[in-house]
């Protein structure tokens, strides 16, 4: 079955359903496709307040601002919405996208610009025993207990204290679950410090150049053998200690998902920084593929909120380019552009400043 529209948004996470927004009342025919049987992404999952400005919802939590955004895009006449569909493929001799809906129907979507926000996926760790029941990632884990909940376990064991980590560990406690310790391979707590500092608040202590080597367990996860790090990231032997466990949870990093931008052969580049290979943009979120923008963590694994500014950004440079201009969009695109360098400012922001210099470009070919 074909399918027409102006703009197409694939995925419909905080920065799909902010480029949806920018896109309302602007006569223009948008789509989202979004592989999950509802919008609002990783909003959903969280249960936090949101920092920052009024802007980006402060004081709000994930999940209310993942409810007021879908609310606004759905109640919206000129965006059509298809759930549990998901973008399997790019075909450039017509230029459509191809579509598998859960039905088993396949559609040819054909757009004149295509806003990918399509998310990432969880990294794991090789270690021995990594297959054994009773070890998540931490997607995993706050899909169980924040949309589902279910507990994961009772005697639980983080690994990795950026954000992600810390901010689970703490939902985990506030669900009645033991968090033992959370253990960090690098040399110093990857997350913001209010974070670190309330799990060290809530008794939980923070291990620093220090890993899990063995997941021990006959049919389920019973134990790990944890190990320290040398300034390497070597194994130091006679370091090795023992503890029980029924749960371990991965928070080691997100991976862009981006295997339709390389269909549309969109330069890319590995940054390790932003998570593995990202499109090279410009300003507007717009690729080396004129037609193509990206936002959110397929453009580089960040915070919901920078997700939700790059797609404001990007929904509104689409509709400029479609010649839909609103009174107020360059000044609107501005201002995010304005918020988002805020957000990459001082010794936190220093990684995405690194990553994003190496892949921001003036115009695109």
């Amino acid at each position: 079955m074909r399918i027409d529209c102006d703009v197409l948004i694939i995925g419909g996470g905080p920065a799909g359903l902010c480029a949806a927004r920018s896109l309302l009342g602007t006569g223009l025919n948008v789509l989202i496709l979004e592989r999950d049987p509802f919008l609002g992404g990783q909003l959903l999952k969280q249960t936090h307040m949101f920092f920052g400005s009024k802007e980006q919802y402060a004081g709000t939590r994930g999940f209310e601002i993942g409810q007021i955004l879908t609310r606004e895009v759905q109640a919206s006449p000129n965006v059509t919405v298809m759930l549990e569909t998901v973008a399997s493929g790019y075909y450039p001799e017509e230029n459509f996208i191809l579509a598998l809906e859960k039905e088993k129907k396949l559609y040819q979507i054909y757009f004149k610009k295509v806003i990918v926000a399509t998310g990432a996926s969880e990294k794991s760790l090789l270690f021995e025993g990594n297959d054994l029941p009773g070890i998540y990632g931490a997607g995993a884990v706050q899909t169980l207990m924040n949309m589902y909940g279910v507990m994961p376990g009772q005697d639980i064991i983080m690994i990795g204290s950026g954000n992600i980590g810390l901010i689970v560990s703490y939902q985990l406690l506030q669900a009645g679950v033991k968090v033992k310790a959370i253990l960090e391979a690098a040399p110093t707590v990857g997350g913001y410090f209010v974070h670190a500092a309330k799990v060290r608040r809530m008794g939980i202590p923070i291990f620093t150049q220090t890993t899990v080597k063995r997941a021990l367990g006959q049919n389920a996860l019973e134990a790990v053998e944890i190990v320290n790090l040398d300034s390497k990231w070597q194994y130091v032997a006679g370091t090795e200690r023992k503890w029980s466990c029924d749960t371990l949870c991965l928070a080691v990093g997100l991976s862009p998902m981006s295997e339709l931008l390389w269909q549309f052969q969109c330069e890319m580049r590995y940054v390790s920084e932003l998570g593995g290979y990202v499109a090279k943009r410009n300003a507007i979120m717009q690729t080396t593929h004129p037609d193509v923008y990206i936002a959110g963590d397929v453009s580089g694994v960040e915070e919901a909120s920078s997700a939700m500014l790059e797609g404001t950004i990007a929904g509104f440079a689409a509709a400029k380019a479609l010649h839909k201009m609103l009174d107020s969009v360059d000044q609107v695109i501005q201002n995010s552009q304005k918020f988002l360098d805020e957000m990459h400012r001082g010794p936190i922001g220093e990684k995405i400043r690194n990553g994003l210099a190496k892949v921001e470009v003036d115009v695109c070919l």
